[in-house]
């Protein structure tokens, strides 16, 4: 540094004023800017005068009077705040409440519903083993949101939540099919709909097969338009059976209260936290007494599972076993989704690639991917509905479209009539073996 650039910096430190207060570290900063190749040494004695002023503890940029104004460097952060395990109420996520009385068998089957509205869809739930009705509830909301007309109907199973029927440990796949067919009918009733609306069926692990098997059965007759089974493939679902009673031994068997089993449910199955606090408290019951199965005396946790999972191992094997194959064949449209491609079993592998049904892998998600991830699930059902089963009418000699979805992109509408131009089947004359196919 030249003798003239020294002499300008000096004089123009000279004239900075001592307020604001500025940090030690970055004022001393510059100053060694300046002694880059000279060194400290050659500075004159107003720069000394300026460090000097800075030293004492009296002064407004000293280190001593500026402790409140700079944080640590390692501080300890702040404790973030604890989420909410307060329970969330039903109604939030459904119009109303039913209890479905089936009078040859005096079973009373409980359900959610939010019903369809002009001519929309009705997409019917089953949840899986030890859940209820209620895990479909952000799930339900979410569709709802996509789908403005459409219904939801989630109900509990036999065993689960607040169903009761005369034998709720006959959890086999064909009384569990017969439940759901039930329950649509009783629903229909209920409400007064004149004809059944458009189904579209929904089962998430053992509600995956029972729909599967519903679908396959054809008992609800040509309203079904198609079934979705949520993370449910035969050939590892058997694997996992292996490892569930290991599971089932180390999940606790009461809780000292309802937030207790929130906060358990959510760090170990359900990573949504608004989904724990409206699907958990449907799964625990209040009761003092000892646990059978348990051994557990203690009054201490007075809050239990409602369903005993251990005693229902002897149907586990019959749940399973041909799904891929039921799924593959019954009529309607179908959509497998996932939280992992590992999943997939040869059979549906297979079937994939010949462009038999639709799969969607959802990542970053548990097993209750429909609870983790409610919007892109809602999203991934809506589209597979409106793309299959788009509306149209016609009007003043010009095609238009009528659709059940919320606005949508250009694009995604041009899609949709090329899917429907190429699949609409009221030109086609098909030779009889064919045409049943469609029936």
């Amino acid at each position: 540094m030249s003798d003239l650039q020294r002499s300008f910096q000096k004089s123009k430190l000279a004239r900075f004023p001592l307020e604001p207060p500025m940090p030690l570290n970055s004022h001393l900063g510059a100053l060694d800017e300046i002694d880059d190749e000279e060194g400290q040494d050659d500075l004159g004695g107003e720069e000394n005068d300026i460090d000097s002023r800075m030293d004492t503890p009296s002064s407004p940029c000293s280190s001593a009077s500026s402790t409140s104004t700079i944080r640590p460097l390692f501080a300890r952060p702040e404790p973030r705040k604890k989420a909410s395990l307060e329970p969330l109420p039903w109604n939030q996520y459904f119009s109303s409440s039913l209890y479905l009385l089936h009078e040859p068998t005096s079973a009373v089957f409980h359900a959610y519903l939010t019903s369809p509205t002009n001519n929309g869809p009705l997409f019917v739930t089953h949840h899986g083993a030890g859940s209820s009705g209620l895990s479909f509830a952000l799930l339900a909301s979410e569709i709802r949101k996509i789908l403005p007309a459409a219904g939801v109907l989630s109900f509990d199973s036999r065993g689960h939540g607040e169903t009761k029927t005369p034998n709720d440990e006959d959890l086999s796949l064909p009384t569990l099919s017969q439940d759901f067919v039930t329950v649509v009918e009783l629903a229909k009733e209920k409400c007064g709909w004149g004809k059944m609306p458009d189904l579209v069926l929904v089962g998430h692990s053992l509600g995956g097969a029972v729909v599967a098997d519903v679908a396959m059965g054809g008992k609800l007759g040509g309203n079904v338009l198609g079934y979705v089974v949520l993370d449910v493939v035969e050939g590892s679902a058997i694997d996992a059976l292996q490892s569930m009673q290991t599971y089932l031994s180390t999940r606790p068997s009461g809780f000292t209260s309802l937030a207790q089993g929130i906060e358990c449910t959510r760090s170990r199955t359900i990573r949504n936290p608004a989904s724990a606090r409206v699907s958990v408290p449907a799964l625990l019951l209040s009761d003092t007494t000892p646990s059978e199965s348990s051994g557990d005396s203690s009054p201490s946790r007075p809050w239990r599972w409602r369903t005993d999972l251990a005693k229902t191992q002897p149907f586990w094997q019959g749940w399973f076993v041909g799904l891929s194959k039921k799924f593959l064949q019954a009529r309607g449209g179908k959509l497998l989704i996932l939280a992992g491609t590992d999943r997939l079993d040869r059979e549906l592998i297979i079937g994939q690639m010949q462009g038999k049904y639709q799969l969607v892998v959802l990542p970053e998600v548990g097993h209750f991917l429909h609870e983790d991830a409610p919007g892109k699930t809602a999203g991934s059902v809506s589209f597979f509905f409106s793309f299959h089963f788009f509306l149209f009418v016609e009007g003043d000699g010009d095609r238009k479209r009528r659709g059940l979805m919320g606005e949508v992109g250009t694009g995604g509408w041009e899609q949709l009539v090329e899917f429907y131009k190429r699949n609409d089947r009221s030109a086609l004359v098909l030779p009889p073996k064919v045409s049943d196919m469609y029936k």
